[in-house]
């Protein structure tokens, strides 16, 4: 077995010192370390030098300040390991909870809402925080805790702003703005004006920063995406044109079943305007019809109940005088909320009363 020399074990330990090893117990560790590894597989004529530089090189990834910096981190912050573990596990998690929910939603299965919620949740409020604590640990200057802090804080907003609007809850409108405002804003001026006064990540930062700009132009987009005011307008004047059209056909001489469906299309057709009834070109134009229209809220079980009065009314002609396939009576109470719009709603009901004034007008009606 090789043994070392004084002159050589001083030249390890100063290059040791050279590669950014600085708490003592650790260099002597590690040269402990090193001379054993050494003197087991040095030869009486071998090369000391490429020897060492080789089983040096088996202690760390990139360079020697690794060791320092996780005997640091093992040293004033206990659980790291832990904490890393459970982020990776919450991130994982959340992702395949979140990519089921998404096919539920999309193949309309129940249990998709509770699916969203308990990944976007897991994801923004458990995995988003760990990764900023363990990355701000990791980080090398003040620059990146900084970026690393907003880029977290960026994701937590975007996640709840999804969140809200699959949700239906208010507010995520003002979700979404904030996180496009503070990403275009205040995220990427700081990443790039400090990123690229460095040489060595003037590129990567070139490059990220054109990845961000994407990315909020497309967020941007997506609030572009419901219909303009000139389209509402349209649609909404339609319907106060078919409005207009039923005061017309509508006679005072009503049988008692046409009376008790008009009656039901009315609190229908009041609870999908709300408040928009001194401006609803304006205040329709948000498209979502509220919430008696979600979680058997008031509106379904009155569109149920004008169902059932549609129905004994065709039954009693032996005749569809008001067509229901593939209308809003038959469309799934679970999902109505999300494929009709207010407009949509007010519109249907009309059409139905239409459909019932022509039947009365032409004296259809069994009850004199």
């Amino acid at each position: 077995m090789y043994c070392i020399t004084d002159e050589q074990i001083d030249y390890i330990l100063n290059d040791i010192r050279r590669g950014g090893i600085e708490t003592e117990d650790l260099q002597l560790n590690l040269l402990d370390h090193i001379c054993c590894i050494m003197e087991q597989e040095l030869k009486e004529d071998g090369d000391f030098e490429r020897l060492y530089h080789a089983t040096a090189r088996q202690f760390y990834k990139t360079n020697m300040r690794e060791l320092e910096e996780e005997t640091i981190n093992l040293l004033t912050f206990k659980h790291y390991y832990a904490m890393k573990k459970v982020m990776i596990g919450s991130g994982a998690l959340s992702a395949a909870i979140l990519t089921t929910g998404s096919i539920f939603k999309l193949a309309h299965w129940p249990g998709a809402g509770i699916l969203l919620f308990a990944g976007i949740v897991s994801f923004s409020l458990l995995f988003l925080p760990l990764l900023f604590v363990l990355k701000a640990r990791e980080a090398k200057n003040a620059r990146d805790r900084m970026v690393t802090g907003l880029a977290c804080l960026l994701g937590i907003v975007f996640s709840l702003a999804t969140l809200f609007t699959v949700m239906h809850w208010p507010g995520s409108s003002m979700l979404w703005f904030t996180g496009i405002g503070l990403s275009a804003f205040v995220l990427l001026p700081v990443y790039f004006f400090t990123g690229i006064r460095q040489p060595e990540t003037k590129l990567n930062t070139i490059l990220m920063s054109i990845l961000l700009i994407g990315i909020t132009g497309l967020q941007f987009t997506m609030m572009n995406t419901r219909p303009s005011l000139s389209q509402t307008y349209v649609r909404v004047q339609s319907w106060m044109q078919s409005e207009s059209l039923l005061k017309a056909m509508q006679t005072s001489h009503q049988s008692e079943q046409a009376a008790g469906i008009n009656a039901l299309c009315e609190q229908i057709k009041s609870l999908a305007i709300g408040h928009a009834a001194t401006d609803p070109v304006h205040e329709l134009t948000e498209g979502r019809p509220g919430d008696y229209f979600f979680h058997n809220g008031e509106g379904l079980q009155l569109i149920a109940r004008l169902h059932q009065a549609v129905t004994a009314y065709n039954s009693q002609h032996n005749a569809e005088m008001i067509p229901i396939e593939n209308s809003l009576l038959t469309a799934d109470p679970e999902h109505l909320g999300h494929v009709y719009s207010n407009v949509s709603i007010l519109s249907s009901i009309t059409q139905i009363q239409l459909y019932l004034a022509h039947a009365e007008n032409n004296g259809l009606a069994s009850a004199k």
